[in-house]
């Protein structure tokens, strides 16, 4: 498929990346803009924190994402880096539901910009059990996708060093939970999903979804400083109600607006919905 012309088009990139993610990234932004996503196989992404716990985050999300991209520039000597970030836990909002938070980050070295997209998704392959043999799970982990979707085994009270990660056949499952069990102090596995990229085909698949969204964005310039990421800064909610009009907690507005200056504009929602459900009015559904 044709690139789109995109004020990037043309460029090579690094993906700060050890977890093949470039399979989910490299195709859409060499479809949509016109940028060659690289990897370079000794670039150790794990010192900037691991989902097992062997090495804790530094500092913030973002500031992790950032830094992973940063050390892509220095390893590679490249002008234009990417790299990605997950954290995975109980939704902010609803927290008897796991979410998936996705991000993204491009550095433009060359134009001093550093832009962030987000994603969260709402069912991710996030789950993890206590066991002290595979019986007690098997029909949980194979309804999880194992074993495909790779698994995580540790004691449950013990060393993260002593974790076993990328388990992908069930002979192996079963020895690691034994193995596990018996070191831990209440003799229990605690087995859970591999939340790395390429262990994880729901997590690429969000990551690609997310690389599209992403991209989309960076495809277009801003009409008053012409970098690249013009689209969605925030929302404002107060959709009228369609019985009442008074206003929601729905979404009126999306603000369009740019990673580098202070240009905004607001814009109607996107889906053309101009009027809220009466069931979410705090007047007519008190």
């Amino acid at each position: 498929m044709e690139s789109r012309k995109s004020p990037l088009a043309g460029r090579r990139a690094i993906l700060a990346s050890m977890h093949g993610k470039e399979r989910a990234i490299g195709p859409v932004f060499k479809e949509i803009l016109g940028v060659d996503i690289e990897v370079l196989g000794d670039l150790d992404t794990d010192q900037f924190g691991t989902f097992s716990g062997e090495v804790e985050r530094p500092g913030t999300m973002d500031e992790a994402l950032v830094a992973k991209a940063r050390h892509g520039l220095k390893i590679s000597g490249l002008d234009l880096a990417v790299a990605s970030e997950g954290s995975f836990g109980p939704h902010p909002q609803m927290p008897f539901i796991p979410a998936g938070l996705e991000k993204l980050v491009l550095i433009d070295a060359k134009a001093g910009l550093v832009a962030i997209e987000h994603s969260l998704d709402m069912s991710p392959c996030y789950a993890s059990w206590e066991a002290r043999s595979l019986s007690d799970i098997a029909d949980r982990v194979h309804a999880a996708g194992f074993p495909r979707q790779a698994m995580i085994v540790r004691p449950n009270a013990g060393s993260p060093a002593r974790v076993q990660k990328g388990i992908q056949d069930f002979e192996h499952l079963e020895a690691s939970i034994a193995q596990a069990a018996l070191a831990s102090s209440d003799g229990l596995a605690l087995v859970q999903t591999d939340m790395r990229a390429h262990f994880n085909p729901r997590r690429m698949k969000s990551i690609e979804s997310l690389a599209r969204k992403f991209a989309d964005r960076l495809s277009r310039a801003c009409p008053s400083c012409e970098a690249p990421g013009w689209g969605v800064k925030r929302t404002e909610r107060g959709l009228p109600c369609s019985w009442c009009g008074a206003p929601t907690e729905w979404v009126l507005n999306e603000v369009m607006g740019c990673f580098v200056c202070d240009n905004e504009r607001p814009e109607l929602r996107s889906d053309g919905l101009s009027e809220a459900d009466p069931a979410h009015c705090p007047y007519c559904n008190p």
